[in-house]
């Protein structure tokens, strides 16, 4: 069974949701779909959050009632028949009413996340009903009662597994399988949801419980590219990518992927597609475990980050001193990107500078600290092994005229990565693209 996962621009109108249940129901097998909520409504759930945690009932109920009126019209558009749209309708009125009596309790965070759990709801009922009203055999199942997270917040793989394989077995025979993306309970039941790579992560949870043939994230765009095609010219889609290659490249700014949601698909060896909705035919980008020797396979960056140096003449030989300067870090929960180290100082990389004062002061009990704000971290991602002699000339050779803060390899075989200033991004991006993948 393939899974296929469609995000929110792919189910974003009525006809968006036709193409998806055409395109879904041309394989000639059972397929399990992951949906996530029609673009723009989680943003609505928030503001209407945003809005009951300052007690102003009058402007949760006017984003409310403007969603619903929305979601009234979609269901005109969307069905053929009085009878299904008579049927969605009264669904929706429900969730809606739902909504509304949160007005009237008291509101913490465990009650946004049923508020913001309700878009997944909505858009797989409406996909689902408009199936059966098609005759399509269709089985809507619940995330929440197979998608569970431990008391560290990480999926419980385990139940999952036990879970779903439960519940399709007892609803076997269908064509299509539905769930929502992104909402799971916690280990203590409540509703909660995978936060980091949302809907997904959803898709590769499921992938890896029922040992999927493939798993597919289907966007709008035709796979993950080689550089950035918002500011490089010419750019174009990567056909084929390691799993390591692809979380370098989501974690170091590639905005299609988030780095963690492939690692159960990693772990139980299933490849990932990445597939366009607007462009069913594009061969899109594969991810699976086979590497391509020596090939340099696209460029990412990654913006606001601030580089922090620290000096030490007393560094030199002494024990303990990085485990100090990165405790400084660890109890602030800031994460480094990149790390440079000399006889006399250390120079590190964070992309979260809430913190970046009471750490500054504490780095300096052990030396002399600079910053330099406003950095990017540019990566050039393959096969980087360092048996694999010129790559580094290459990348290099493209950065020949850009000024370089840090250098960082060696820590991974799939990265080499340059801090830039912001401000030299888009000429450096230009220059590699044009060096490396010849794109002149």
């Amino acid at each position: 069974m393939k899974v296929m996962k469609f995000g929110g621009t792919s189910v974003g109108t009525p006809a968006r949701m036709k193409e998806v249940v055409k395109l879904v129901t041309s394989f000639n097998e059972p397929v399990f779909i992951v949906l996530s909520a029609m673009s723009g409504t989680t943003n609505s759930l928030v503001e209407i959050s945003n809005y009951l945690y300052k007690k102003n009932s009058d402007g949760a109920n006017e984003v409310i009632n403007s969603l619903e009126r929305k979601y009234n019209e979609h269901i005109n558009e969307l069905y053929s028949t009085e009878e299904w749209r008579a049927k969605t309708k009264e669904l929706i009125s429900g969730i809606f009413n739902y909504l509304r009596s949160f007005t009237k309790e008291l509101f913490t965070s465990f009650e946004e996340k049923n508020i913001v759990a309700q878009g997944e709801i909505i858009s797989t009922n409406m996909v689902a009903n408009y199936m059966h009203e098609q005759g399509i055999s269709t089985t809507l199942l619940s995330a929440l009662d197979f998608m569970r997270t431990d008391k560290n917040s990480e999926p419980d793989s385990s139940y999952i597994k036990e879970k779903l394989c439960s519940i399709l077995e007892k609803n076997e025979g269908s064509q299509v399988y539905i769930t929502q993306g992104f909402i799971c309970r916690n280990a203590y039941g409540e509703i909660d949801n995978l936060q980091r790579g949302g809907s997904d992560y959803t898709a590769s949870l499921i992938g890896a419980a029922i040992n999927a043939e493939e798993i597919q994230i289907w966007t709008d765009i035709d796979g993950m590219h080689n550089n950035d095609p918002r500011i490089v010219d010419k750019t174009c889609p990567v056909h084929q990518l390691q799993f390591e290659e692809a979380a370098e490249l989501a974690y170091f700014g590639a905005k299609i992927l988030h780095p963690t949601c492939i690692q159960p698909a990693k772990f139980a060896g299933i490849p990932v597609r990445l597939l366009n909705t607007m462009d069913p035919n594009a061969e899109g980008t594969t991810i699976n475990n086979n590497t391509e020797q020596g090939k340099i396979k696209a460029v990412a960056a990654k913006d606001n980050i601030t580089a922090i140096k620290i000096k030490s003449s007393r560094m030199l030989l002494a024990t303990g001193f990085l485990r100090k300067v990165f405790e400084i870090f660890e109890s602030y929960q800031t994460a480094i990107d990149m790390v440079c180290t000399s006889e006399v100082g250390v120079s590190m990389s964070i992309d979260n500078d809430s913190h970046l004062n009471e750490i500054v002061d504490e780095l300096k009990k052990y030396g002399t600290v600079t910053v330099d704000r406003d950095m990017c971290i540019i990566c050039v991602v393959g096969d980087l092994d360092w048996s694999n002699v010129g790559f580094e000339t290459l990348a290099t050779e493209a950065m020949k005229n850009i000024p370089v803060r840090m250098i960082s390899y060696g820590g991974s075989n799939y990265n080499i990565s340059f801090l830039v200033k912001e401000s030299d991004k888009k000429r450096a991006l230009q220059s590699l693209s044009d060096t490396l993948f010849g794109n002149k």
